[in-house]
């Protein structure tokens, strides 16, 4: 029997099946509730074209893209169930890493073949490019497939097989950063 307290404790998930089965249930909730999907990138953009709207107004009317998302009758962009989404994401996660036991400091989780710093480098790097494929693709994965895929539509179909062919092909070349 061990009794070494210092053995690395291998951090509790939820279990995948049953997370499935939750994030299916939560998508139905959402087209039943809201008529659409989920959708992650659109509070970023929302929140971007609030910024922008309080720093510099006339700016923000005066163009294009965020004009379209400024309400005229004066009412708040925030307002918003995407905004209300993300936030429930952020305290969903947190009460999972609490349930869990994975609140405890702040873990970088890497390979021994590459530093804190890489991995945070390459994560920030994979986070920008993925913020601004979103925004070329109309939303991001979590609209485009999950939803796309729950609505029977071709294009969420074909971004679904997209994403999980070119993820399996960049695998090859990324895995050595990890494995």
């Amino acid at each position: 029997m061990n009794t070494n307290s210092s053995a690395k404790r291998k951090p509790n998930y939820l279990n995948p099946y049953f997370g499935g089965v939750l994030l299916g249930l939560l998508l139905l909730t959402t087209f039943f509730i809201a008529g659409r999907g989920l959708s992650a990138s659109g509070a970023v953009k929302l929140s971007v074209v609030t910024v922008v709207n309080k720093i510099a107004p006339e700016h923000a009317a005066n163009n294009s893209y965020y004009s379209k998302f400024i309400p005229e009758d004066g009412g708040s962009i925030m307002f918003n169930w995407l905004i209300f989404g993300a936030i429930g994401t952020f305290f969903g996660g947190m009460f999972s890493g609490v349930v869990y036991g994975r609140m405890g400091k702040l873990r970088i989780e890497h390979s021994p073949k590459i530093s804190k710093r890489t991995r945070i480098i390459a994560a920030a790097v994979g986070g920008l490019l993925f913020g601004i494929g979103s925004q070329f693709g109309r939303g991001c994965s979590s609209g485009a497939a999950l939803s796309g895929t729950a609505a029977f539509s071709f294009g969420g179909l074909l971004v679904m097989a997209l994403m999980f062919g070119i993820g399996y092909v960049f695998a090859y070349f990324f895995r050595k950063l990890w494995i």
